[in-house]
């Protein structure tokens, strides 16, 4: 076993306290004995809610001997809200101890610089290794192996129970609804995520008439299915037979569905049930292709356009064809318009199209966002937003309102737009036709997706586990204006050269594939552009010599690595290979004196 640099984890606090301990405060001293996996993350984020499920077979692997603790370190003012908080670790079904910090307390002692971030802490109360993104739980289980055998040496490892309790179990029809259908006969079709089903509601919106699966997560077709935490539903247009009537999000199955609503009967059309990683195809049959995280789907330009949440990517599948591909975006995180294949998008989550199909409305979460897609030639462009660090509740001229990371939405009667201001509990509008931003209602439970019914509006409060129905105003509710940036201290680096070194070391047993050309990835860009005079866009290596303004004196560095590595034995035939991959945005700002290198470590240690 490699020695390791001996740092001293520093201690765990956060002023929001401790979930799932029933009510117990937890230190450092309570896990000593046990190897400890301190997983940073915030509820907001994609690639943190693949690492809660990446992390899942290892934490029941190793549970007499490792405690995952979920640091939540917010980027949006909403996820510092505890009660927010609190629903999250029940809506994402997290079953270890969570640590609430959202004053970012603990990712400041740990150096922390991107969501999600894991850092390993032997039984000692040593750091021993950090990983940035997504792709490493392969590589910690090793390490986990590695720190049992040291330790049982040693005498320094203890086994049994960790300090988790579950909390007890609320009871509802509904828990944490996604988005919901009106079905020709005038009942509704909603995403019960929470209980990983579709339920059928009676025209009331109240009354359950069918549930469409079991309620355990899993992936199985047939009369008897089941889904894992579906989010988004498109009705099949009338007269087009498929043989299926509803087509589904099946998010965290990584997959589109199709439902006979006659039956109930439920078919896969589209996903393997494997994510996405670089490297994987991005076109073909439709089951043979992997997605990640479709969140919402809509039928737009003859084909079923998915908002791929995971890959920050539209993609569209062909029902007649049973084919499947990316149809916009890069896979790179950020706002940028323009043609499908350049532009840039940043976990789009909602979708919906106009009356005269002419543009598929897109609600793009991180960056805050309303884009929208042209029919034919697909050219991205955007309402209202301006990047992934500014957001708040602010009504007016387009080019300067503001959303709080959107999920839905809806065409209205007029051929305006509502979006569901998720992290706003709030309803807004915007109207093409004036380039006017207002909100329609307040004090809604996180909504994330509106159907229009009968000149009213019926939205999913999903932090409420219920529909609600509106009346829509005539006059736009009127609210304080609020502004936000992401609150993260920004780095101080010196004027001129900046040496950039991602930090990457193999897994025990791997190294990097080189077989088919370079296995690693370095893609850079700033905000604004000018803060880089040179040194942005893409090459192999995992180092670069940045060259920064003189005149800009601060701004956001956008980083994206990826490195594969594959078993590193001569005898395996077909060796086993990992991905691992993290993007960055890093807020810097320029003063004489600052520092001449920024490291980033997407594995290892610094």
């Amino acid at each position: 076993m490699t020695s390791r640099a001996r740092v001293r984890a520093p201690e765990l606090v956060g002023r929001g306290g401790w979930l799932n301990t029933g009510g117990k405060d937890l230190s450092l001293a309570d896990f000593r004995g046990k190897i400890v996996i301190a997983d940073f993350w915030t509820f907001c984020c994609i690639n943190c809610l693949h690492v809660l499920d990446e992390l899942r077979e290892l934490e029941e692997k190793h549970r007499d001997t490792v405690v995952i603790v979920g640091v939540h370190s917010p980027k949006f003012v909403h996820e510092a809200d505890h009660r927010a908080v609190v629903d999250a670790v029940a809506r994402y079904e997290v079953h270890h101890p969570v640590l609430d910090d959202p004053e970012l307390a603990t990712w400041k002692q740990y150096a922390v610089r991107a969501w999600p971030t894991l850092v390993v802490i032997d039984p000692e109360g040593y750091v021993v290794a950090q990983h940035a993104g997504e792709g490493h739980a392969h590589a910690i289980g090793k390490l986990v192996e590695e720190l049992e055998a040291e330790h049982a040496a040693k005498g320094t490892l203890r086994r049994g129970d960790g300090p988790y309790v579950a909390p007890e179990p609320e009871a509802g029809d509904l828990r944490f609804p996604g988005k919901a259908v009106r079905l020709p006969n005038g009942h509704y079709l909603v995403a019960d995520s929470g209980h990983h089903a579709l339920v059928e509601l009676a025209e009331d919106g109240e009354r359950v008439v069918r549930r469409i699966g079991d309620g355990v997560r899993g992936l199985v077709d047939g009369a008897e299915p089941r889904f894992s935490e579906p989010q988004g539903l498109a009705l099949v247009p009338a007269g087009l037979d498929l043989g299926y009537d509803v087509v589904v999000a099946d998010t965290v199955n990584h997959a589109l569905r199709g439902v006979r609503l006659a039956d109930g009967t439920v078919t896969t059309l589209a996903g393997t049930g494997r994510q996405w990683w670089q490297g994987s195809p991005t076109s073909g049959p439709a089951t043979g292709v992997d997605l990640s995280s479709p969140w919402d789907v809509a039928f737009f330009d003859g084909r079923v356009w998915i908002a791929m949440a995971g890959v920050h990517q539209l993609w569209s599948f062909d029902p007649a064809a049973g084919t499947v591909g990316v149809a916009a975006g890069t896979t790179n995180e950020g706002l940028v318009d323009g043609p499908a294949e350049q532009a840039w998008f940043a976990q789009p989550s909602g979708l919906a199209v106009s009356a005269d199909g002419e543009r598929l409305w897109v609600a793009d979460s991180e960056t805050s966002a309303l884009r929208w897609v042209a029919r034919g030639s697909h050219q991205v462009h955007t309402a209202v937003g301006t990047g992934l660090f500014d957001f708040g509740h602010r009504d007016g001229a387009a080019e300067q309102a503001l959303f709080q990371h959107p999920l839905g939405v809806t065409v209205l009667p007029d051929g305006s737009v509502a979006v569901s201001d998720t992290y706003n509990h709030a309803l807004r509008r915007f109207d093409p036709a004036s380039g006017e931003v207002s909100t329609l209602a307040t004090d809604l439970r996180e909504p994330s997706g509106a159907v229009v019914v009968d000149g009213d509006i019926v939205v999913v409060e999903s932090a409420r586990h219920r529909l609600t129905r509106l009346r829509l105003p005539e006059e736009a509710v009127r609210v304080e204006a609020v502004a936000h940036r992401t609150q993260r201290a920004a780095t101080e680096v010196a004027p001129g050269t900046l040496r950039l070194d991602v930090v990457f070391s193999a897994p025990t047993g791997q190294k990097l594939d080189e077989r088919y050309g370079p296995s690693t990835r370095l893609l850079v860009s700033s905000t604004p552009p000018e803060l880089l005079v040179s040194g942005a866009g893409a090459d192999t290596a995992l180092h670069r010599e940045l060259v920064l303004s003189d005149e800009v004196t601060e701004g956001v560095l956008h980083v994206s690595a990826m490195a594969a590595s594959c078993d590193d034995d001569p005898a395996i035939e077909y060796p086993a290979c990992h991905v691992h991959q993290q993007d960055w945005g890093v807020p810097v700002k320029v003063v004489p004196g600052g520092a001449g290198r920024l490291p980033l470590v997407l594995a290892g240690m610094e």
